[in-house]
């Protein structure tokens, strides 16, 4: 974490007001999910950053990474805010894009309820399982995201890889992120694996509720929300692919030095706006808001995630992870920043 933090605080030397680009050639279409993993669009267009740079972005919400693959397969977008599950079935597919940055790692919880989060809290995650299929007669429900997604794939490999029971143990619910989060609260399912601010939420709201697995525990290194872009976009409009990057890079230092600053920010796209401003600092400051914009720091784990799901059929065919990360045009603006911060120091 250390050479990470650098690299954003040397980035954010250069993340000033940015370089304002021609607006004649129109806004850049751009689909996102509204939760908190994708934090650094909220924190941009929030701040009024992307105004100031001259950027203008057009934004569809999707309640699911799978369904912008949808309108990506029929060009719909320029760029994209969502997981790297979808990225690389969009890829894996023929969509022509390239992921240019990471957005978080290690975002996604197990939170229970009820039974289940009794017995987890009691004995191993397996056993827990086991023990609570024989006491209600029937599986665990657990909700997540549509298969495919993040969520979906780091609950099945934590089923599958890390407790050896296989996903067919519990009762996978797949659903958008809205109803995630009220399907917990109705208790129409004992847990979920999702992400922050519903973790927050749900634990705040529910005496029962607990986390009962953290991100390290289900697969470990797991990569989460990425900056994805057509390659047509990196062809036709760089400076606007530069800026967009620059003001990434600016909202991650944010994110991580000072959250509570920028979650106002954050919640205007959050739950409706629904979601307590108290909840959504909780969340960015929770140990699942490990956010990082280093794409380097995420193609292992992309890997792992990728043979895994290929294994099991939720890629219908394979694809070469490097063709999927295009990480120059954040190496050259890390670079940049690194020469700025050299021909600053003074020092002997």
């Amino acid at each position: 974490m250390p050479q990470l933090l650098y690299r954003w605080l040397t980035a954010a030397a250069l993340l000033l007001p940015g370089t304002a680009i021609a607006a004649d050639e129109g806004p850049l279409e751009v689909g996102y999910m509204p939760i908190l993993p994708v934090a650094q669009l909220f924190v941009m267009e929030g701040e009024g950053w992307t105004e100031e740079a001259g950027l203008e972005l057009e934004l569809t919400r999707f309640s699911s990474g799978p369904a912008m693959v949808q309108a990506l397969a029929s060009g719909d977008l320029d760029v994209m805010y969502f997981g790297i599950g979808p990225a690389m079935v969009a890829r894996a597919n023929g969509v022509p894009i390239k992921v240019l940055a990471a957005a978080i790692q290690e975002q996604i919880g197990l939170v229970a309820r009820g039974e289940l989060a009794s017995l987890m809290a009691d004995a191993d995650p397996a056993q827990a399982i086991a023990d609570f299929t024989e006491r209600e007669g029937r599986r665990p429900k657990i909700a997540t995201f549509p298969k495919g997604s993040v969520p979906d794939t780091v609950l099945r490999y934590w089923l599958d890889e890390r407790l050896g029971i296989g996903s067919d143990a519990v009762e996978i619910v797949a659903m958008g992120a809205d109803r995630v989060q009220q399907a917990l609260l109705a208790g129409a399912v004992d847990a979920a694996s999702t992400l922050e601010p519903i973790l927050s939420t749900v634990t705040e709201r529910l005496d029962d509720a607990q986390i009962v697995a953290h991100a390290s525990d289900m697969l470990p290194g797991q990569p989460g929300a990425v900056l994805a872009a057509r390659e047509s976009l990196l062809e036709q409009r760089p400076d606007a692919v530069s800026t967009l990057l620059e003001l990434h890079l600016r909202a991650t230092h944010a994110l991580v030095d000072t959250p509570q600053q920028v979650a106002p920010s954050v919640r205007e796209f959050v739950g409706k706006r629904l979601v307590p401003l108290e909840t959504v600092e909780a969340a960015l400051s929770s140990p699942f808001a490990n956010y990082g914009a280093d794409p380097h720091a995420i193609v292992e784990g992309t890997r792992t995630m990728h043979d895994f799901q290929l294994a099991n059929g939720t890629l219908k065919q394979g694809l070469d992870i490097d063709t999927l990360f295009d990480t120059r045009w954040y190496d050259d603006l890390v670079a940049s920043a690194d020469a700025d911060a050299e021909e600053g120091d003074t020092s002997p």
